[in-house]
């Protein structure tokens, strides 16, 4: 268990990754509250006085709500539980605790607990006497109270603290009809329910967001100014944003979840055991952990996470990992130490466990007679739960656009109370009703502050994803295609993504007596000769016979069609069943006569098999020919199959030729066999007694072509100065070679061999770098030296390093980690962890990537290149198969990225300038009319923020990225001079006006340009602000500020380097035409009906301040083209400050360029000696995904 309990206050955290496909959840902190009475009445009336705020601001602050209503206590008494992350978002949560009452399933202390039960978090959360067990739920998962280690600890699952006789044991003849119940009641239901939330309560979810209760007290303020019109206009647009969101995901991720939920969950039936009565037929949702069910012949849906016990199974996983590749299960060995059994069968657990989800395709009974299992997890604690919830909850995006969009929000409040206080001052001092200063300084809010701002932002993304739609990438969560905008780094699996999925068989190098004879290669009509190579290529390996098919590894696959025995004995093939699978047109009986009398002394029989492992690299098989000897078949990675082989068959020059075929990129598997001794009984036989003292028989090469796109992806890529780094479990020197050929690493790069080793009998460990050169002849070797020095003194060396070596880094030398992630181009023989964990390494460098697979929930922005379910846990998927929807996605996320910070910039200026107006006006107590607001907020501000998105993304990728925060110079700058002439502008326009010879604050003067005269309209009677709107000011600041808005919106909306140039956006051009056209009429039109509804007044000789609008444009256009999109400028002057990028990536590349012995080639260090001249918070990063327990909150 992790932590310790103290008083008030305990840091168990939540766990909640999974310890089988890694995902990323958050991990918690819990403390203990209970209620007290009289806060609580407080509370209440605080809600009352308050007319429901103070319950919103609880709403928003739930550890405010906590605090308020609650006092601390420790988490044994605590009614209420607080929760709050560890990561830098610091996010609180609330949770109830609520009570399961078990006493009417336990009559009598003697009735429980059971054998089962004994150890078990079941009995040590049953409080006596009350017999009651105290939980709470948290992201889908029940914590119940263990009282005896006075923390809250997760149930649903097995503990692992059981070892593998002890499962066998305890579980294997299942558990009594009363432990299932009381398992039943504490666990809850073995279901993965998604309830479908209506669309009324996301509406309601949403409006309560703190903008959207801002939209509405703006609406209610414009409907108590009888402003309807441009309220109704914010309440359709604000639904129908949160509806086309609520709606897109659904779309997107619901009917995914559901499809496998009710094919998974709701049909299967299973056969249940049930202590004394034997097996039951049963409905899977009332299993419970330790229950042992039975699996049935033929196709059926796992229901829960279960441990083999006995018999084999073959199962499809390609729910969890993407691959339709048929996998191996086998059953958990009856070993009787005292080692919990996962640790007992190390990385290898997972060959023992059918997971919730998968399809069972074939099941193979052993001497007990039936396949069974024992439950390991139900509901969502499995890992097909895990996957629903990594849906559900989200990892919360951290970017610099959204928190600095928060910040300058606080401004613009802060820029609206000084208005607010000047307005109440100006109003108040000229006699005016309290009620009118109040509405009129709650108005100078709902001005400054856009409420449509966030409809405005959601619509660019919504149209960036239907456009990725058209080009097949979708997306399930929008908010991430902005943080595409800022990758800069992406890391790339090898094998299906880079690579073509199938491999080419291109030779086989086989040894005999210590010598590799010649190569044999699979492309001429040369058929191998029938011996122990032969023999290996046809039984080592995982495929079975499907529907008439055989499926499997394409590795596999290949290498047993080079055999040639798909045609030829098929039939002979793993085991009898396979004839019985075939279809009928293929297993004539003259086709089994023939195949027996030809074949009859070349069968070969799969006894037992040994399934791949990525940890140990190698699957191994016993098989039998007929009428002959017990052998074993062993294949693998190369270099660690010549280390189980004996060292007598193993070529001298086995490390250069395997050194040869990997520089040229080709995949090289090692195949070793060994007669087993007449009379073992081959079952009984551990895996290291069966991989031990083998003979090298040779070397299969297997061809593994680069995609087409690849290359020139990847060099569009490095034009674009964004890193590509590979993540794979391919061979590092392959991997390197693949690279090369990528162009991942340039020909005058040097690629520097990074290798970690344990020192044996130690806590320490050593690090070594050296060259990952190819042999060659002394003279060679020194004008390579002297390359290498160049290249190293230049900056241009790439770092490889295995998944071995990367995680001994991560444990004994973290503080270097970060240099050698800021080279590091290939990572080979990773394991699903390991590049998780890696992914997790570069964003702390303030990398953003994308990666594959398991490291997909991980990344900033994760891509699928697989359309089967698993890719629902990634935020992208991809329908082509290649890489090339990866730089469609970069252009088209900073396209997003520009366009929102164009609109963002748009919609604070536009109410920033009507902001200014208003006040200009209120000096004179007159403002601008309803109608007038209503043509600037719906006819000019609205219109644009739907036709400025429409432009596409820039088809080049320059060599830098989009400014990614909004509180940087450039942008400031921008603002702070458009907002300096838009206030200079309606100055100059409210002065010049009063300076007119025809000018009076009484009379409207209304010019007749075909009589050359003025006539004169006297004002209404009475005073007050309603019957002074139509004033010579009030017309010149709203057409002055109008056109402004025009103005700005052409200035910031930037076209290249991220978006096409402005003028293919015809909509907005047409749009922008028409709205000038319509100022241009209300300035020399003379329709009475129209001025009078619109509160204007024609104002003679408008050409002055037209002309002062056009100069201004031009200003604003210039210094927008030469000051502030200027990027050689900016560089300059940060060259010439001196100014420097304070991220980890950019103050680590510094120092290394500085450091001359960096890398120290051809050296070695030890983790007891390491001298670090780096800051330690560079590198001090705690990391869980090596070592982590779900299991204690």
């Amino acid at each position: 268990m992790l932590g310790q309990w103290h008083i008030g206050k305990v840091q168990n955290p939540i766990l909640e990754n999974s310890n089988d496909f890694p995902l990323v959840f958050a991990v918690q902190e819990i403390f203990g509250y209970k209620t007290h009475s009289c806060r609580k009445a407080l509370c209440i009336a605080g809600y009352i006085l308050s007319c429901g705020a103070l319950l919103l601001l609880f709403y928003w602050k739930p550890e405010w709500d906590v605090w308020a209503n609650c006092i601390r206590c420790s988490l044994e008494e605590a009614d209420v539980v607080l929760l709050r992350t560890t990561d830098e978002f610091r996010i609180y949560s609330r949770k109830n605790v609520s009570w399961i009452s078990v006493s009417a399933l336990i009559k009598s202390r003697s009735d429980y607990p059971a054998t089962a039960e004994e150890d078990s978090v079941f009995s040590k959360a049953i409080m006596k006497p009350s017999l009651q067990v105290k939980s709470i739920q948290v992201q889908k998962i029940r914590y119940v109270w263990n009282i005896y280690a006075k923390q809250f600890q997760k149930v649903g699952a097995l503990e692992d603290h059981h070892t593998c006789s002890a499962i066998h044991a305890k579980f294997g003849s299942g558990l009594t009809c009363n432990e299932q119940n009381v398992r039943r009641v504490i666990c809850g239901p073995n279901t993965i329910d998604v309830p479908v939330i209506p669309i009324w309560k996301l509406l309601i979810k949403e409006v309560l967001n703190p903008f959207y209760v801002f939209q509405l007290f703006s609406v209610c303020l414009w409907f108590a100014e009888d402003y309807m019109e441009y309220a109704t206009a914010i309440i359709v647009m604000s639904l129908l944003s949160i509806f086309l969101t609520v709606y897109d995901l659904r779309q997107q991720v619901v009917p995914c979840i559901f499809s496998s939920y009710h094919r998974g969950i709701y049909v299967a039936q299973i056969l249940h055991y049930m202590s004394p009565t034997g097996f039951q037929e049963l409905e899977s949702h009332h299993l419970v952990p330790g229950d042992m069910l039975v699996l049935k012949e033929g196709k059926t849906l796992l229901p829960c996470d279960a441990i083999l016990i006995s018999g084999q199974c073959i199962v499809n996983e390609s729910m969890l990992t993407g691959e339709s590749i048929p996998v191996t299960k086998t059953h958990l060995p009856q070993a009787d130490n005292f080692k919990p059994w996962r640790m007992h069968c190390a990385e290898d657990y997972k060959k023992h466990v059918l997971f919730c989800g998968t399809e069972v395709m074939q099941t193979k009974a052993d001497d007990r007679g039936v396949v069974k299992a024992v439950v390991l997890r139900t509901g969502f604690s499995t890992a097909k739960g895990d996957l629903v919830r990594s849906i559900l909850y989200p990892k919360p995006m951290n970017f610099k656009l959204y928190r600095d969009a928060l910040r300058f929000l606080m401004c613009l409040i802060a820029f609206a109370a000084i208005g607010m206080i000047y307005t109440v001052c100006v109003f108040a001092i000229n006699g005016e009703e309290a009620g009118e200063v109040v509405k009129k300084a709650l108005d100078v809010i709902t001005i400054a502050v856009p409420p449509a701002l966030p409809a405005a932002l959601t619509t660019g993304i919504i149209y960036t994803q239907r456009r990725l739609k058209k080009k097949g990438i979708f997306c399930i969560s929008p908010q991430r295609i902005n943080m595409c905008g800022q990758l800069n780094l992406i890391c790339f699996d090898k094998t299906g993504t880079l690579t073509e999925d199938g491999l080419d068989l291109w030779g086989l190098l086989p040894s005999e007596r210590n010598c590799f004879q010649d190569i044999h290669s699979f492309s001429s009509d040369c058929s191998l000769p029938w011996g122990p190579v032969f023999r290996a290529m046809v039984v080592c390996h995982s495929l079975i016979v499907w529907e008439g098919k055989i499926q499997g590894d394409p590795l596999d696959v290949k290498m047993f069609e080079a055999t040639n025995w798909v045609k030829l004995a098929l039939l002979f093939l793993i085991n009898k069943r396979c004839l019985r699978e075939l279809p009928a047109h293929t297993r004539s009986r003259g086709m089994t006569d023939c195949l027996a009398q030809e074949f009859a002394l070349k069968g070969v029989i799969i006894i037992h098999q040994f399934p791949f492992s990525s940890a140990l690299q190698r699957m191994s098989v016993i098989a039998q020919e007929i009428d002959g000897e017990q052998q074993v078949f062993t294949k693998g990675a190369p270099e660690i199959i010549a280390i189980l082989c004996r060292p007598e068959t193993v070529p001298s020059n086995f490390e250069s030729k395997l050194l040869l075929y990997t520089a040229k990129g080709f995949r090289v598997i090692g195949l070793a066999c060994k007669s087993l001794q007449p009379g073992k009984q081959s079952t009984n036989l551990t895996r290291e007694e069966v991989e031990s003292d083998l003979t090298f028989l040779g070397l299969l090469i297997m061809e593994n072509r680069l995609k087409r796109e690849t290359r020139p992806v990847l060099e569009e890529l490095s034009a674009a100065r964004i890193r590509s780094v590979m993540v794979t479990g391919d061979n590092i020197q392959t991997a390197v070679t693949v690279a090369k050929n990528a162009g991942m690493i340039s020909p005058t790069n040097r690629v520097i061999l990074v290798e970690a080793n344990k020192i044996p009998g130690s806590f320490s460990a050593s690090l070594t770098w050296k060259p990952l050169e190819e042999s060659k002849s002394e003279d060679y070797g020194s004008l390579t030296e002297r390359r290498i020095r160049l290249a190293l003194g230049s900056g241009q060396y790439h770092f490889a390093m295995c998944g071995k070596s990367y995680q001994i880094v991560a444990q004994h030398f973290r503080p270097l980690l970060p240099k050698l992630l800021l080279n590091g181009t290939v990572f080979a023989r990773m394991s699903p962890g390991q590049k998780s964990s890696l992914v997790e390494e570069f964003q702390k460098l303030d990398a953003e990537e994308e990666c594959d697979f398991q490291a997909l929930k991980v990344a900033h922005a994760g891509i699928s290149l697989s359309e089967q379910e698993a890719s629902v846990a990634s935020p992208f998927t991809s329908r082509t198969s290649s890489i090339a929807c990866v730089p469609e996605l970069i252009r088209e996320g900073r396209a997003a990225l520009v366009t929102s910070f164009c609109m963002f910039k748009y919609m604070a200026l536009y109410s920033t300038i009507q902001y200014l107006g208003v006040l200009l006006l209120y000096w004179q107590l007159n403002s601008f009319g309803n109608y007038q607001f209503l043509f600037q907020d719906l006819a000019i501000t609205t219109v644009i923020g739907v036709t400025m998105s429409f432009t596409g993304a820039y088809p080049k990728l320059v060599p830098y990225r989009p400014p990614s925060q909004l509180i940087s110079p450039p942008l400031l700058l921008s603002v702070v001079l458009n907002i300096l002439f838009s206030l200079s502008m309606q100055i100059f326009g409210f002065v010049v006006v009063q300076e007119q010879p025809w000018y009076s604050k009484s009379d409207i003067h209304r010019y007749v340009p075909f009589l050359g005269l003025w006539v004169t309209q006297n004002s209404p009677s009475g005073t007050g602000l309603n019957h002074t709107i139509d004033h010579y000011e009030n017309t010149t600041v709203w057409l002055l500020s109008t056109i402004n808005c025009l103005i700005v919106a052409l200035v910031f909306s930037k076209g290249k380097p991220f978006r096409q140039p402005i003028y293919t956006n015809y909509m907005f051009i047409l749009v922008l035409i028409g709205q000038l056209g319509i100022c241009l009429f209300l300035v020399f039109a003379d329709i009475d009906d129209l001025y009078s509804r619109m509160d204007v007044s024609i104002v003679p000789r408008w050409g002055k301040l037209l002309s002062m609008s056009s100069r201004i444009f031009l200003l604003l256009l210039l210094l927008q083209e030469a000051v502030i999109e200027n990027r050689p400028l900016w560089l300059l002057l940060k060259k010439t400050f001196r100014y420097h990028s304070k991220s980890h990536y950019k103050r680590l590349q510094r120092a290394l360029e500085q450091d001359s012995a960096w890398p120290p080639l051809n050296e070695t260090f030890f983790s007891d000696s390491v001298a670090i001249s780096v800051e330690g918070n560079m590198g001090g990063h705690s990391n869980p995904t090596f070592d982590s327990s779900e299991d204690a909150l």
